[in-house]
């Protein structure tokens, strides 16, 4: 039976607030303060991955929509991330993350060292947008009505916990925090009025479902590579290495 639009936006809200990662250890530990800065470096290259996927992702997409009103409303999002000439982008602003722990922004934004399942799973995302239903892609963006309460979650647990956190190492964040908003009312309005019967609406829950995996595999990765000791796999960042001071010796 179709849901009512309410009811329907509720069953979307509740697979955030069951499967969203801001409740996976990692970021506990992240945001308290428990992380080793080379934790924090592992995170940081890691996530970078995720960061400089999503606008080939949102490139995908457009490349599949013919109604231009919705070309015209996604395509900032492409530009939020690359950036402009006024706006750095959110690229940008992460590799001036990755400067801030210590990390050579070159190195970084090579990808040399990302976790192989951190590459698999960003990678299905992309592909997962890329092939799947307009629809389905859209509502798999609506990770992004969770992301503001953990973005200044993380702010507040940075600032509070970590020598490299200031207004300028974490503009990512900050900036997110004027630029989902936007983005997720559009998505969330676009999904509720186009997931009209009960097939789609299980299908644009089952997508928002798999992001949120997306998101928790890469943190498992992390936590598995990093905090539990001696399982980085071959290939991935060894701490000590891709660092600034490294680069200037």
């Amino acid at each position: 039976m179709t849901q009512s639009r309410d009811a329907f936006e509720a069953r979307l809200r509740q697979i955030g607030a069951d499967r969203y990662h801001d409740k996976h250890p990692f970021h506990h530990l992240l945001h308290g303060g428990g992380c080793t800065p080379d934790q924090v470096r592992a995170w940081v290259i890691n996530r970078y991955y995720y960061q400089h996927s999503i606008p080939m992702k949102d490139a995908a997409f457009m490349s599949r929509v013919e109604d231009p009103d919705l070309r015209r409303q996604w395509r900032s999002r492409i530009e939020d991330h690359d950036g402009t000439e006024t706006n750095p982008g959110g690229i940008r602003r992460w590799l001036k993350l990755a400067e801030a722990v210590g990390l050579d922004p070159e190195y970084v934004s090579s990808t040399e060292g990302v976790l192989p399942a951190t590459k698999f799973a960003v990678d299905a995302y992309v592909r997962f947008v890329r092939e799947k239903t307009l629809l389905e892609a859209v509502a798999a963006s609506l990770t992004e009505l969770f992301a503001p309460a953990i973005h200044k979650n993380r702010i507040a647990g940075l600032l509070q916990n970590y020598d490299f956190a200031d207004d300028s190492s974490l503009s990512y964040f900050q900036n997110r925090l004027k630029e989902a908003p936007k983005d997720v009312a559009f998505g969330l309005a676009w999904v509720l009025d186009h997931a009209d019967t009960q097939e789609k609406q299980d299908a644009a829950a089952k997508a928002l479902t798999f992001k949120t995996d997306v998101l928790w595999s890469q943190l498992d990765a992390l936590h598995a590579a990093y905090v539990e000791p001696g399982r980085i796999p071959p290939g991935a960042w060894q701490p000590g290495t891709g660092l600034l001071d490294a680069k200037a010796a």
